[in-house]
């Protein structure tokens, strides 16, 4: 990859600051506001290889620490907490990437905050939300209450889910993407975990199936 991977911080008003990671291709043609999962910061290994390869495919990633987890809590913020930290990172993104088509998302809680910070009042300039694993419920417990804001949101949504994530039962999950019509693009990708992680019996590598993941983001980012 040619490009730079700036490490920097960023104020939360009436908040606090966080950390973020700024990853730029040279030539880049838009920009992902990547948010972490409930349990792993910005700098675990799946956040580092979705940085890396989305790099590959010219998409530069903004990476950034929701504040429980910039100070080593174990218990996520609340939901309002979490809403203005997206919006924060939105507005930084935004003005160290002018010009580039910005759209924002992320892994599993980060994306679902992402989402329902959408749906109370729009990103500004995001043209669309991505979303690596949504938890549409905790694990054995189907139901689809946490989707319900999504009726809210009026731009193009992409969900990416693995077929064996149990934090998402297709089941429950088609029937939401069915009912949000066209602005909502379901992509499933073949025995993956809610991390996209294959069973070797599949004949692909994890790296593979993350592969597909990237690249249908990429096609999907283009096509916004």
């Amino acid at each position: 990859m040619t490009g730079k991977t700036t490490e920097l911080k960023f104020d939360i008003e009436r908040i606090g600051t966080v950390s973020a990671i700024l990853t730029q291709p040279t030539q880049a043609r838009a920009c992902y506001v990547l948010a972490h999962g409930a349990g792993a910061d910005m700098r675990h290994s799946f956040m580092e290889k979705v940085a890396a390869g989305l790099a590959q495919r010219g998409i530069a990633t903004f990476r950034f620490n929701f504040p429980y987890m910039e100070a080593k809590k174990g218990r996520p913020d609340p939901p309002a907490i979490a809403h203005a930290s997206v919006r924060a990172a939105v507005a930084e993104a935004a003005r160290l990437c002018p010009g580039l088509k910005l759209v924002a998302g992320g892994k599993s809680f980060g994306g679902r905050m992402t989402s329902q910070a959408q749906s109370k009042s729009p990103l500004p300039d995001v043209k669309g939300l991505a979303f690596l694993g949504f938890p549409l419920h905790a694990a054995k417990k189907p139901l689809s209450e946490r989707a319900e804001h999504l009726a809210a949101i009026a731009i193009p949504m992409l969900f990416l889910q693995g077929t064996r994530d149990e934090l998402a039962d297709l089941a429950h999950l088609e029937p939401v993407i069915e009912r949000l019509g066209r602005k909502a693009t379901l992509h499933e990708v073949a025995g993956g975990d809610h991390s996209f992680a294959v069973l070797k019996k599949s004949g692909r590598t994890n790296d593979e199936a993350l592969g597909e993941v990237l690249d249908t983001l990429g096609a999907w980012i283009d096509a916004l």
